[in-house]
């Protein structure tokens, strides 16, 4: 196994893509928005659930010890009743290994379009007339001007306001931003790079919560459908509690809408909404060049000091019914995976209080680019869970059979190994077969 060790330069991080299907609540008779009055009555629950450990990052990480931040995040760690965006921002190249880099002048560093397409063996030209939406709090300011230099460095079509492919909303629909949030920010734009790199084709809605308190951001998810979004990404995360129930009701539970979550970015542990029944939870892998046919080996992104992918049985929310391991009776997270490893990151583009091309990881860049890998499958089928798509069609993915996240019993809950592992769920795409209708 050949590994390239790459020089990195300071970057920026990028905001989470959360791609929102728009159709079936209005069909199942869902209420899209909860009213005030139920969101304090979730708050009250939450304020006196016990903690749990949660898996978000820490703020600054020095994986070799050397006394130098190897990897930041700028999310702050969630309240009860809030979440963290998930981003991760390469700041100090001695411990990247990844991708040469290819195109750009000067050529950015991290997986570029071509090279995730070529990893994932994903169709190019598909996706045309199809919605992701990007669910993330606050503004980002630049987010337009930054997506466009990201997409012109890479050879993909122009996505603007002008021609119709790009939109931006507040929680209600409307055009006024949010205040502007410099962490949110950078996810917001690792989101929209990596939707715009799985899926030129497609068009992008981003939503900006008005706060990163789950009741905000899931009415901006209810928002997304609403406006038509069949795909939704969240790259956000937090505790889990015993009001997550009462979330899956109000924001999460919608037939006929893919809805991928992040599963956290702090090693063995669950985290909300990836818990959710409704969602598809999304780990994440170190991914390297080998000498293989492939030509890239994958393995569980393990907790080696810079975090890693989150994974493990829900305390409160049941199991679905295509979901059939047998040592966690609840939900078991996660689904499927891409990779996260800041240490063999993404290119991203950012310049909203930060210094434009840098290398990004977490688990909120996974979560995209499954969100646009189920656009490039096709429009799920009405009254359906695409979560369950992968369960029928495991054998189109790149199962995950190395790695880990920590230490834990049953052990598949936090050690990747063949068929379905807790950390990498039933693996990574080959192809976008395994994320179609059955």
């Amino acid at each position: 196994m050949n590994v390239n060790k790459i020089d990195l330069g300071h970057g920026k991080p990028r905001t989470t893509v959360a791609v929102v299907s728009a159709a079936t609540a209005a069909a199942a008779g869902l209420m899209l928005i909860g009213t005030p009055a139920q969101a304090r009555q979730i708050s009250g629950a939450l304020s006196g659930a016990p903690g749990r450990h949660s898996p978000v990052a820490p703020s600054r990480l020095d994986p070799d010890h050397d006394g130098d931040t190897d990897v930041v995040t700028d999310c702050a760690a969630p309240r009860p009743g809030h979440a963290a965006c998930l981003s991760m921002k390469v700041t100090d190249t001695d411990t990247y290994v990844g991708p040469r880099p290819e195109g750009g002048d000067p050529a950015p560093l991290g997986f570029s379009p071509a090279l995730l397409h070529r990893a994932y063996e994903l169709p190019w030209g598909r996706g045309s007339g199809r919605t992701v939406a990007i669910v993330d709090a606050y503004d980002d300011p630049n987010a337009a001007s930054d997506l466009a230099t990201y997409r012109h460095t890479f050879g993909l079509p122009p996505c603007t306001t002008a021609n119709g492919c790009f939109r931006k909303v507040n929680q209600n629909g409307g055009t006024s931003p949010p205040s502007a949030d410099s962490g949110w920010a950078t996810e917001i734009s690792l989101d929209l790079d990596m939707v715009s790199a799985i899926c030129p084709n497609c068009h992008i809605l981003l939503v900006e919560a008005s706060s990163a308190e789950l009741s905000d951001l899931g009415t901006a998810v209810n928002r997304a459908v609403s406006l038509g979004a069949k795909f939704v990404s969240n790259s956000y995360g937090g505790d889990e509690s015993s009001a997550d129930a009462s979330y899956d009701r109000l924001y999460y539970n919608h037939p006929g809408v893919a809805i991928t979550v992040s599963a956290g970015d702090n090693g063995y542990g669950t985290s909300y909404p990836a818990a959710s029944r409704y969602v598809t939870a999304v780990g994440g892998t170190t991914m390297i060049n080998s000498d293989t046919a492939r030509g890239f080996t994958e393995t569980a992104w393990g907790d080696e000091g810079d975090g890693g992918t989150g994974s493990g049985c829900s305390a409160y929310d049941a199991k679905p019914s295509w979901q059939t391991d047998r040592g966690c009776a609840m939900r078991t997270a996660t689904d499927v995976s891409a990779v996260a490893d800041p240490d063999t990151g993404v290119a991203v583009y950012d310049t909203y209080q930060s210094g434009g091309w840098a290398v990004y990881g977490g688990t909120s860049a996974s979560s995209p680019i499954i969100a646009a890998t189920y656009a490039l499958a096709g429009t799920p089928a009405a009254g359906s869970y695409p979560s369950s798509y992968p369960y029928e069609h495991a054998s189109a993915l790149h199962n995950i059979t190395s790695g880990g996240n920590g230490s834990c019993s049953p052990a598949y809950l936090c050690t990747a190994g063949p068929g379905y592992n807790g950390p990498t769920g039933l693996g990574t795409p080959d192809g976008d077969t395994a994320f179609t209708a059955p």
